[in-house]
């Protein structure tokens, strides 16, 4: 009996090592991640930079209050007036500044760091800040805009350039504009917003978290933290299984799980992670990249957002948690499966999609 006791623990130890082994294969058997390197970072560049003077086609997105309110895009928005729409040039000037700030060495840098100090100049931040304080515009950009500005602010924050300190400056009014709009809004909203696209309540509090950790705001921090918890802490069973919707860029159970992973101690939000998305703990748990049908609709393309939001969203929730490290595995292929089409692709996707890719890859370099 002795020695059929010892053979059943050698076999099952044999199972258990060779299970382990197969989840490490199976990562390192996907497709190499693209790293963000120099050539990389100069194609990404072209992006915002080929758009953020692009005035037309706009898409405005405002209410009309009256006649003073029908100007072109540079006079409503003299800062953010390019790619598109508002949020979409906000996150475009993020996308340059991150980029320089990773690789001082871009080709022309200079010409680059000028054209963001001609932008976000003094006097057009703060007609960007008039723009806000208009009747009707108490909730222009909610949630989402705000949630770029804050990145944007939080990385000229972390980076050590002359440039940089300029930059911080010119926008700090927008950014403490930003700040009391968060602290204003989120209290009163009693539900959150579950959806796949700009007006995402965690989307928008993840980004929130970030710059207000970064720059020591303990009443914002706190406010994030309780309203995360009050929308978030009692949901269980969360069926990722019928995302994506037909529009989504945001996974709405992944970026649920994300802010939740930033406010919770990490025994409560292994606790917590185990009834929201227990599918989540098989080791040969599969989630299928959102499929793009065509790239020349604005609205298909944002399939290729919600692939790469999926990844930093995967990056951020299974840092420091071995357990789920099989979970990398999806975030390389939805990674790998929009990459290439950012690159050389129309006008719908490319005057955003640069952004989305830029900070996965940053989040799988920082996991």
């Amino acid at each position: 009996m002795k020695n059929y006791f010892m053979v059943f623990c050698l076999l099952l130890f044999v199972a258990c090592t060779k299970t382990a082994n197969t989840s490490t294969e199976n990562i390192k058997n996907v497709i190499q991640l693209p790293t963000l390197n120099l050539e990389q970072a100069q194609r990404l560049l072209d992006l915002p930079v080929n758009c953020i003077d692009i005035e037309f086609p706009n898409k405005l997105g405002q209410t009309i209050g009256g006649p003073e309110d029908l100007q072109t895009p540079k006079e409503l928005h003299p800062a953010f007036y390019g790619c598109f729409d508002w949020h979409s040039s906000v996150h475009g000037h993020w996308s340059m500044v991150s980029l320089l700030k990773q690789f001082p060495t871009l080709k022309n840098s200079s010409e680059i760091k000028n054209k963001l100090l001609e932008h976000m100049s003094e006097e057009n931040i703060l007609k960007e800040v008039d723009y806000f304080l208009g009747k009707h515009n108490k909730s222009y950009e909610r949630t989402y805009g705000w949630a770029w500005v804050l990145k944007l602010a939080e990385t000229l924050h972390t980076w050590d350039d002359k440039t940089a300190r300029e930059l911080e400056k010119n926008l700090q009014p927008l950014t403490d504009l930003m700040v009391q709009k968060y602290l204003d809004f989120i209290p009163n909203l009693n539900y959150p917003v579950r959806a796949g696209e700009h007006p995402n309540t965690a989307f928008g509090l993840t980004f929130a978290w970030d710059y207000a950790l970064t720059v020591g705001n303990k009443s914002m921090m706190e406010m994030i933290e309780y309203s995360a918890k009050k929308f978030y802490l009692n949901d269980t069973n969360c069926p990722i299984s019928w995302e994506p919707s037909g529009y989504d860029f945001l996974s709405p159970c992944l970026q649920e799980a994300a802010i939740m992973k930033r406010v919770l101690p990490t025994e409560a939000f292994i606790s917590w992670f185990g009834n929201f998305l227990p599918q989540l703990k098989d080791t040969n748990y599969q989630l299928a990249v959102g499929e793009v049908s065509d790239r020349t609709d604005g609205k298909l393309v944002h399939l290729d957002g919600v692939n790469f939001s999926r990844a930093w969203a995967l990056f951020d929730i299974i840092k420091d948690l071995p357990a789920y490290n099989h979970l990398k595995k999806i975030a390389y292929e939805h990674i790998n499966y929009s990459l290439p089409n950012v690159i050389g692709g129309t006008y719908e996707g490319g005057h955003w999609l640069g952004s989305f890719a830029i900070y996965a890859l940053n989040s799988a370099t920082d996991d």
